[in-house]
């Protein structure tokens, strides 16, 4: 057998160099490259294999460790899963600010790869700087904190272990049905290492990613479910997508004439004015999409996980005797609502179904409905981006410019705060990448991070990240990443001084918004409710390298626009606005327990509404 001497260091990426996926006879190579941060635990392992490689393996230098996983999370996603980045940082604080990270990436079923370093295998050197001690095992350190959070994980103590281990890192990370977070905790002195590795393992490898189709028996009965059915409802989530079935669903609903509704990671399934398009479900669905889920007597379900914001804390569908179909690789959420189960691939399912209903429609009063749902909601998008709010103006209103300058195939970003479930609803989405909202973990510092993934694995589109001030002060540094890769980004920074989402929610539950604006401490009162804090978001970002405009409102914010569109550097545009007005609800409701007993007024009525409220929620066990 041939042999090839190498660090484990060296094996690693020269492994990684090799790994390709293809679909439909589409071949790449799955790994761009590696995002890192050295240490101690890492500079001279993985740091030396990869000054090594620098002309076959990209490194990208990054300036957080959770942002550099944010990163390669938008990037997998924007490539539909089917390529990803690399993320190595040293032991200690370096390991541990990838957590955050980590559990985003494995509750959106995006495929990222973390090489964080660890202890010395050995023991002899410890307690290594940054290490964890605990007298109850030597055998733990912090990068057990990953197990929760990771798909697969596994610690590497000897060299020749890599030749199993990533192997098994790549069935998960190229698994439709199981991808999320891989961890390998790679100890500082194995590393380092040599070892005889088997030339094989170094050879080009090629991943096919398949298209399993539905068992037989259940997709006829589904067929019949559809034809039994008089009020039928799509719900489209992130599957859609990845599995590049957007025109296979385009294709099915205009056949039968069933609407369509998206989640999130859905958002972008059809185009927004489409017939069949309902827009948003949910807590931030639109009023047709929320009513048609209330009274459908069998939704179909399409890739989507089933988060309590797109059922609406399972309040969203109450017909009697409705029944649910969904179409998912994983088997996990395939069986949710006790559905009927077709663990299959998105886009041959969805093919399938329209060569076996040929002859179904839905009838002319259901779709006379459903048209007049979507015209409402045109119109409704139409009032609030014109609202005409002064002195400041409104976020929809902000939302209506950038949309209205942006191109079809450009590219929203965003993760956390009152933008999210704006954007859900407002967002006119004409490209299936069109719109990219982080909202299984709705991680604040997301945006800008994410943004530079979604520009490295899109760099002809324009992406516009937007970004609040609450996230934005938790992490703007990667600002300072896409400058120096030459990464352009258009970033709208909207400021209302203060956690806007959660301000709004705390009034619901009857704290009157309670410590969520960003005031001084009044001496009077001894509250946070002095002045508001005089932060310059504008200096901070050319601090950190950008172009940064402050605009006053939206007619200024469109012609700063033009000017970051002809930017050849990431610009930040930041504008001043209202809490108020706020996009409404429509139809739907979240469950955020109000608390049961209180002195104050306010929370009394939040409960009691709370209890009539919460008598909505149903479980599904037929």
């Amino acid at each position: 057998m041939k042999t090839r001497k190498l660090t484990m260091g060296q094996a690693i990426v020269e492994y990684l160099k090799q790994q390709y996926v293809a679909r439909d006879g589409v071949e790449q190579p799955f790994f761009a490259g590696m995002f890192g941060i050295f240490g101690h635990g890492i500079v001279a392992g993985i740091g030396q294999a990869l000054h090594q490689y620098s002309d076959t393996f990209r490194y990208y230098q990054t300036r957080n460790e959770q942002a550099m996983v944010h990163t390669a999370a938008a990037f997998a996603k924007m490539n539909n899963r089917l390529r990803t980045l690399a993320c190595t940082t040293s032991i200690g604080p370096g390991a541990t600010n990838l957590i955050t990270a980590a559990a985003g990436a494995t509750i959106n079923r995006i495929p990222v790869l973390l090489l964080p370093g660890d202890i010395f295998s050995t023991r002899l050197v410890a307690p290594v700087l940054q290490q964890l001690e605990l007298p109850s095992s030597q055998d733990i350190s912090v990068n057990d904190c990953f197990k929760p959070v990771s798909k697969y994980w596994d610690r590497i103590n000897r060299p020749e272990q890599i030749v199993t281990s990533l192997p098994e890192a790549m069935r998960v990370l190229t698994s439709q049905a199981e991808t999320g977070t891989v961890t390998l905790a790679i100890p500082q002195d194995v590393q380092s290492e040599a070892y005889d590795y088997p030339a094989d393992l170094f050879e080009k490898r090629l991943h096919l990613i398949p298209r399993p189709q539905a068992d037989r028996a259940l997709l006829q009965k589904s067929v019949q479910w559809i034809r039994d059915s008089r009020k039928p409802l799509i719900i489209s989530g992130g599957g859609t997508i990845y599995a590049d079935a957007t025109d296979a669903l385009q294709s099915f609903v205009e056949q039968t004439g069933i609407p369509v509704a998206e989640t999130f990671a859905g958002k972008g399934s059809l185009c927004y004015d489409h017939p069949q398009c309902l827009g948003a479900v949910g807590v931030t669905g639109t009023p047709g999409a929320n009513i048609v889920a209330r009274e459908a007597d069998l939704v179909i379900v399409v890739g989507s996980r089933l988060s309590d914001f797109t059922t609406a804390s399972k309040t969203a569908f109450q017909h009697p005797d409705v029944k649910f179909i969904n179409i998912n690789v994983a088997e996990f959420d395939a069986a949710k609502h006790a559905a009927l189960p077709l663990v299959a691939d998105a886009k041959v399912t969805l093919e399938a179904l329209t060569e076996a209903l040929t002859d179904y429609r839905v009838d002319a009063d259901y779709a006379q409905e459903i048209a007049k749902h979507g015209q409402f909601w045109l119109d409704e998008v139409d009032r609030i981006y014109n609202l005409g709010h002064t002195p400041q103006p409104s976020q929809g209103e902000v939302i209506g410019a950038i949309n209205a300058f942006s191109d079809p195939q450009d590219v929203v970003v965003c993760a956390a705060g009152s933008m999210p479930g704006d954007l859900h609803k407002l967002w006119q989405t004409r490209n299936p990448k069109g719109f990219h909202l982080e909202y299984g973990y709705s991680c604040m510092g997301y945006e800008i991070a994410g943004g530079l993934g979604c520009k490295m694995a899109a760099p002809d589109r324009e992406i516009y990240v937007l970004v609040g001030d609450g996230s934005y002060l938790m992490m703007a540094q990667e600002i300072t990443t896409s400058i120096q890769e030459g990464y352009k980004l258009i970033i709208i920074l909207v400021n209302n001084n203060g956690y806007a989402s959660i301000n709004g929610l705390s009034n619901s539950v009857g704290a009157q918004g309670y410590s969520t604006k960003y005031r001084f401490r009044a001496e009077e009162s001894g509250q946070l409710d002095g002045q508001v804090l005089p932060v310059d978001f504008t200096q901070n970002a050319a601090s950190l390298g950008a172009n940064a405009i402050h605009v006053e409102s939206v007619s200024d914010l469109q012609v700063a626009l033009e000017k970051a569109k002809t930017s050849d550097i990431t610009t930040v545009v930041t504008i001043d606005i209202d809490f108020e007005p706020r996009v409404p609800g429509y139809e739907s409701w979240w469950d955020v327990p109000v608390a049961e007993v209180s002195e104050v007024e306010t929370a009394q009525e939040a409960y009691r509404d709370y209890e009539v409220q919460k008598q909505k929620e149903r479980y599904f066990l037929k």
